[in-house]
């Protein structure tokens, strides 16, 4: 999800991008031509798809805040300063400013 460019450089944004609608018109296009067998596999994955495509951004970036938090084993309060240090850590060019305006959105929506 993310999009970083430059070397040492910190970043105040995260690049979001969204490609569910692709996904789920390639799925139900598969489906129209599913045998009877992977009929069910197929519609799954298209309800699946569904439902993530109605995700706001900011549920998508406490998302992929947890991700990030996970990936560098942390399992402390989201709410916290650690949870900061700790998305840094798993994010280096991550701005102090983009850090928080990123751990805000995993607040406002837990899991």
């Amino acid at each position: 999800m993310t999009g970083f460019l430059g070397q040492n450089t910190k970043h105040n944004f995260v690049l979001l991008i969204r490609d569910a609608d692709t996904v789920a018109s390639a799925l139900r296009q598969a489906l129209t031509e599913a045998s009877p067998e992977e009929r069910a596999g197929l519609e799954r994955a298209v309800a699946l798809v569904g439902s993530h495509a109605e995700a706001t951004e900011s549920q998508l970036r406490a998302r992929w805040v947890r991700s990030r938090l996970a990936s560098v084993g942390y399992t402390g309060d989201v709410d916290s300063a650690y949870a900061v240090k700790a998305l840094r850590q798993a994010e280096p060019k991550l701005s102090l400013l983009a850090a928080a305006e990123l751990q805000r959105d995993a607040v406002a929506h837990p899991e």
